[in-house]
């Protein structure tokens, strides 16, 4: 606590020693990235339950992972009733295909990445229009990316957020569409 005493700027930012119970406090964000990876499916779900129920109203948890540079991640969006979306970013001049982050998956998804599940149905799709969108590899990677992203977009995946990402090498889909059966 020390270390970060400059930094804090009471009541905007506060730092505790906790747990998931998220210290007694109720953020509106909690971000937890690389936290449950070592953990199994169902200890990682009863983790999310416990930061959610203690988020403040409104309150959003970002809970995924990431590689060590933060060029490949991947993240689900939760509020007090669940997930809401997941996340895959990357720099995408560093993918061969875009289902080269399956590897960042959340811990609620990596194990379900198998034929007739949707998660992989949806890597499989955009690895498919990142195929298809070779053609502009000529003019960079983020025109690849984002001609895969709006071919999926036009096959009717339930993109969330500005199409402005994508140029960024980011697409927010919603949980619904990729969560386990």
């Amino acid at each position: 606590m020390a270390a970060v005493a400059a930094d804090r700027d009471p009541p905007r930012v506060d730092f505790r020693v906790g747990g998931f119970e998220l210290a007694g406090l109720r953020p509106v964000l909690v971000r937890a990235f690389n936290v449950l990876r070592q953990y199994d499916e169902e200890s990682a779900a009863q983790a999310w339950q416990t930061m959610c129920a203690a988020l403040g109203p409104g309150g959003l948890l970002v809970e995924g992972t990431c590689d060590e540079w933060g060029r490949r991640s991947a993240w689900v969006a939760l509020d007090t009733d669940g997930p809401l979306t997941l996340t895959l970013s990357a720099r995408v001049s560093d993918l061969d295909r875009p289902s080269d982050l399956a590897e960042r998956l959340p811990k609620a998804l990596i194990h379900h990445n198998v034929p007739g599940q949707p998660v992989h149905e949806f890597l499989r799709a955009l690895d498919t229009a990142w195929a298809a969108a070779a053609g502009l590899s000529t003019f960079g990677p983020r025109q690849r990316w984002t001609a895969a992203v709006e071919s999926l977009a036009g096959q009717g995946w339930p993109f969330v957020g500005s199409s402005r990402r994508w140029r960024h090498g980011e697409v927010t889909v919603r949980w619904s569409a990729v969560a386990p059966v």
